[in-house]
């Protein structure tokens, strides 16, 4: 599962037909915490998420198991908006030793 932030909206006027109707958004990874990490991942919404919303995804086979994905050609799937985030310890911090 990876933990993303909804940072934009993807619109393709002409793509495969098992995708007519789906919202497709742009996600970008972030640590439990909320720092963003690198790249960013096109995503098939099963929620309703909304932009700057922290969201769960997944992706490969389980995101063909996401409801409204199956036998469809998609590889991320947003399958659920996160309310809160706790860790038990604190993040390693990280840096450089000198």
């Amino acid at each position: 599962m990876i933990l993303a932030r909804v940072v934009g909206t993807v619109v393709a006027t002409r793509k495969d037909p098992r995708l007519e109707g789906k919202k497709l958004l742009i996600i970008k990874p972030v640590t439990p915490d909320g720092k963003d990490e690198a790249g960013y991942v096109v995503a098939v919404d099963t929620v309703s998420a909304g932009n700057r919303e922290l969201v769960i995804a997944v992706s490969g086979s389980s995101a063909r198991m996401a409801e409204g994905c199956k036998d469809h050609p998609v590889d991320t799937a947003i399958i659920g908006i996160v309310d809160t985030v706790s860790l038990d310890e604190p993040l390693p911090k990280s840096g450089k030793k000198g």
